[in-house]
């Protein structure tokens, strides 16, 4: 069994590493990127709070994030997402950058004094005093909107802000596995898969509301979808969770019965660690399928705009939540709504955790059509992933993983 995230496991490479000694003078960027990798993996023990490791690691974040926003500020029709683009005029969006920018620096100073390594403070630094410079000389779009296509980089700070500020302080606080750092073992391509949805919103969106934008088109309901339309809006709400969970059901079943659908769906299977960052792990061409099916029956039945938003917002924050290295105890609220627990035990190692609990709101359906598993002894599954990890590491091994050579369960 695999207890723990790999490269956590006591006595493995990075669990003995020591902090790398300081230097004078790096000798090349691939120094530098090693250097930095190594301090954000560093053991539990190096990175306590008082440490110095958080503001270091803040420092970096925001301080990235703030660089990403100037981008976006600079290239609007490159990288921003059409919606997002107007807040870039409003008056409060530069002030935002200046004061995140500022944040990074002070983080950076107390991971200085703090830290006996200096190099997430150093980099912070760098990075904030950088983006002072830019901000300094004034923000102003470089380019003018040159086409209707877009890649979303703000969408993708977005995102990446406002889940990370939920559900990293709540894994610190309720782990279930309290050695699991936040640069965990295959954090990088996580955060990759993260990135790559994130960038490529505005084709996924499109391909993934063809089917049902297709279907709105050769179908004449429009009593029906007045009606629908004018329910009161928590009720679509639930009808559309209820109906979506249903299709999803079924959708995620057959990635798992089926072998060839299986090849793709191995990849989210894949991590081997489980937190908020674990279900962006995902193949390009599931998700066209797995949204393009479940969107059918909130477009083609006429759920109101605002209702799909909302739903929109809860299965991509319980999307995240699921996955999450959350180990709070619900206690019966496990008896009507899918946990951590229960959906780690869908990822889950051991041959009892092999094709059940599929899916994403309520453990019904899986009760309903015999698929449901979850201990009465509060376990948690030893370890995560496929056994023998058939799938290659990397987010372009793994997209081509399908394609070359049949995944085993």
């Amino acid at each position: 069994m695999n207890p723990t995230c790999p490269a956590q496991v006591i006595g493995s490479p990075l669990a003995k590493r020591q902090p790398l000694e300081e230097h004078g003078a790096m000798k090349s960027l691939r120094d530098v990127r090693q250097q930095i990798r190594h301090e954000l993996e560093v053991p539990a023990a190096l990175r306590s709070f008082g440490s110095g490791w958080w503001s270091g690691a803040l420092g970096i974040i925001l301080a990235l994030a703030a660089l990403g926003g100037i981008l976006c500020v600079w290239f609007p029709g490159v990288f921003s997402i059409r919606e997002l683009a107007k807040l870039h005029e409003t008056g409060w969006y530069r002030p935002a950058l200046f004061g995140t920018i500022i944040l990074a620096f002070v983080f950076s100073l107390l991971s200085l004094l703090l830290r006996p390594t200096k190099t997430l403070g150093m980099t912070a630094m760098v990075l904030s005093l950088l983006g002072l410079t830019i901000c300094g000389n004034g923000l102003a779009p470089l380019a003018a909107d040159a086409t209707p296509y877009y890649l979303g980089l703000d969408f993708f700070l977005l995102r990446l802000l406002l889940t990370g500020l939920v559900f990293v302080p709540v894994e610190n606080l309720f782990p279930n596995r309290s050695e699991q750092g936040i640069f965990r073992y295959e954090w990088r391509e996580d955060l990759f898969y993260f990135f790559i949805s994130s960038m490529l919103v505005q084709v996924l969106t499109w391909l993934s509301m063809l089917p049902a934008n297709t279907l709105l088109a050769v179908t004449s309901w429009s009593a029906f979808r007045a009606w629908v339309a004018a329910l009161p809006f928590v009720v679509q709400v639930i009808c559309i969770m209820l109906l979506t969970d249903f299709v999803q059901y079924w959708v995620h079943r057959t990635f798992h019965r089926v072998p060839m659908l299986w090849r793709f769906h191995s990849v989210h299977h894949s991590a081997q660690c489980m937190d908020w960052m674990a279900g962006a792990r995902m193949h390009f061409l599931e998700i066209l399928v797995l949204r393009g099916t479940t969107v059918i029956p909130m477009i083609v039945l006429g759920f109101s705009p605002g209702a799909v938003n909302a739903y929109l917002l809860i299965v991509y924050m319980y999307a995240t939540f699921v996955h999450a290295n959350f180990g709070f105890r619900f206690g019966f609220l496990e008896k009507f709504l899918v946990t951590p627990r229960f959906h780690h035990w869908h990822h889950g190692i051991e041959k009892e955790a092999i094709d059940v609990n599929f899916a994403v709101h309520f453990p019904w359906y899986d009760k309903l059509f015999g698929t449901h598993h979850l201990p009465e002894d509060n376990r948690w599954p030893e370890g995560y992933g496929i056994g023998g990890h058939p799938v290659p590491q990397g987010y372009w091994k793994q997209f081509l993983h399908p394609f070359r050579r049949k995944a085993k369960k």
